[in-house]
C-alpha cells in the first residue's frame, strides 16, 4: 500500500495456497479506500507464462506487480524470479528462519537473480538484539533492506484490509514500511538500469 499510496499503479499476484493476500484483497473491498490495488491469484499452470503475463500487466498500464510466493517454494519462487527485477525474502531473526532463507537465497544467486533480505518481526527495542546480529549475518550474503519491527498496527491493519500506513499513517509501523519501499523503489529503478528494462515497469517477487 505504501507503493500505491505513492502513485504506483500496484497488481499483486498470490501464489500461496494459504491465499492470505487474496482473503486481505476482499476484507480491503470493505474498507472503502480510495488507494486502489488489484489482487488476483495465480495458478501453477499459468506460471510457465509468466514473462507474458509481466508484460501483459505492464500494457494494461500497472506500474508495479508483486508476486507473492508461499515459503519454501523453491521451485515457484524459481520460476517467478526469472520474471522479476528484485527478490525480497522475508525471514524472522530467529536462527531456523534465517537458514532457510539462506538456501532460498542461494538458489536465486546461483540463478543470477538481484536479491534482498527483509527482517520482519524484528523486536521493536531491536538495536543491540538478535535482530541485530541477524542483519550483521545476513549482510554478509547479500543485500539487506530496511528491518520491520513486530507491533500490533500490522495485525490490526491487516484485519482492516488496509495497510499500515493507512491504518496509522504516523506510527512507527508506517514509517518503517514508507523506508522499505523509498529502498525497494530506488533498488528496482538501479536493478532497471543494470539490465536495460522499462523505467515504468517494476516487477518484486
Amino acid at each position: 500500500m505504501a507503493a500505491a499510496g505513492a502513485g504506483e499503479k500496484v497488481i499483486a499476484f498470490d501464489l500461496d495456497l494459504q491465499a492470505s493476500l487474496l482473503r486481505w484483497s476482499q476484507r480491503r473491498k470493505n474498507a472503502h479506500q480510495s488507494t486502489r490495488i488489484l489482487v488476483e491469484p495465480l495458478e501453477a499452470e499459468r506460471l510457465p507464462r509468466i514473462r507474458k503475463i509481466v508484460k501483459g500487466v505492464a500494457d494494461a498500464g500497472f506500474t508495479l506487480a508483486i508476486f507473492d510466493t508461499a515459503c519454501g517454494d523453491g521451485k515457484t519462487a524459481a520460476m517467478v524470479a526469472e520474471a522479476a527485477d528484485l527478490c525480497l525474502l522475508p525471514a524472522r531473526p530467529t536462527c531456523l528462519d534465517i537458514e532457510a532463507t539462506a538456501a532460498t537465497f542461494r538458489s536465486l544467486f546461483l540463478a543470477k537473480r538481484s536479491v534482498a533480505f527483509v527482517l520482519n518481526q524484528c523486536p521493536p527495542t531491536y538495536r543491540g538484539s538478535r535482530a541485530d546480529k541477524a542483519a550483521s549475518g545476513l549482510q554478509h550474503l547479500g543485500l539487506l533492506a530496511p528491518m520491520l519491527a513486530s507491533r500490533i498496527d500490522f495485525q490490526d491493519a491487516m484485519a482492516a484490509g488496509l495497510g499500515v500506513t493507512e491504518y496509522s499513517s504516523d506510527g512507527k509501523s508506517a514509517q518503517e514500511v514508507g523506508a522499505l519501499w523509498g529502498w525497494i523503489r530506488d533498488r528496482l529503478t538501479q536493478c532497471q538500469g543494470e539490465a536495460g528494462a522499462e523505467p515504468d515497469r517494476k516487477t518484486a517477487a
